[in-house]
């Protein structure tokens, strides 16, 4: 009985490695490489909310835990991490003004109201011309559901390039690094 289970356990060990090894679909720029994962809520970490008042929106910017874990100050995030700014309508008085809670943020209506997804990984970027290409970021929208947005984002790129290049193409998180010094 040992030895069946000992076997079966090997031969699972190898089929997990040989998917592990089997290639990856070749890289095509575009929004279809970013995967918004079911679990991002819960396994995420939140390290950024921005209130926005000229969207009357709450920004909740996450990040994998495994770049969060790996982010040094000064450096660029490393291959692999996924940020996600996940957008709530902030609740509004009578007047169409943001309401505020006692520390001056902005009271979220529950719900998402729209993902965005910023991710890194070695290679992409490439087919991008100088006027879109952020290293080897790409991006991707969702609804508040989850669903994939099929919108240009060339707003995303160009944004990212002209203010943050220096910065790894990222605007929170980078900040977020230097602030853990």
């Amino acid at each position: 009985m040992r030895r069946t289970m000992l076997a079966a356990g090997l031969g699972l060990l190898a089929l997990t490695a040989l998917a592990a090894a089997q290639p990856r679909a070749p890289y095509a720029p575009g929004p279809q490489n970013i995967e918004l994962p079911s679990d991002w809520q819960t396994r995420f970490i939140r390290y950024a909310t921005v209130d926005k008042a000229d969207r009357k929106i709450i920004r909740h910017m996450y990040v994998n835990p495994e770049s969060f874990a790996a982010l040094r100050s000064g450096q660029p995030a490393p291959y692999g991490t996924l940020l996600i700014m996940a957008d709530t309508r902030a609740r509004l008085d009578a007047q169409g003004n943001p309401l505020l809670d006692t520390s001056g943020r902005f009271i979220p209506e529950p719900g998402w109201i729209a993902i965005g997804a910023q991710q890194k990984e070695a290679g992409w970027g490439e087919g991008y011309g100088p006027e879109l290409r952020n290293g080897e970021w790409e991006y991707a929208a969702f609804t508040g559901n989850g669903e994939r947005r099929n919108i240009p984002l060339n707003n995303c790129f160009a944004c990212h390039l002209q203010a943050r290049a220096a910065q790894d193409f990222t605007f929170t998180y980078w900040d977020h690094a230097q602030a853990r010094r």
